[in-house]
């Protein structure tokens, strides 16, 4: 069975902001954004899950709207791509 993993270029400030300062950083492995390098990040299914749970308020909340599969910095909207391994 394949795994499901979503990848977003978020740049490398916001990449390491959200691997390591975001609510969702201090969460188990299995919940935390990824700094994967060169400014993307990666989230596996249960990271994605944690992110839904944020207040639009927060960085890293996750919409699924027509717009897209997208993580939020601030005012800044980034698409997750969904990657199969």
């Amino acid at each position: 069975m394949a795994t499901r993993s979503y990848v977003a270029q978020v740049g490398e400030r916001n990449a390491v902001f959200l691997a390591t300062q975001s609510r969702t950083a201090f969460l188990a492995s299995e919940y935390r954004p990824m700094n994967v390098g060169n400014g993307r990040i990666s989230l596996s299914e249960r990271a994605l899950d944690a992110s839904r749970e944020l207040g639009e308020e927060e960085d890293g909340y996750i919409t699924d709207d027509a717009d897209g599969l997208r993580i939020w910095v601030g005012e800044d909207a980034f698409e997750l791509e969904t990657v199969f391994a």
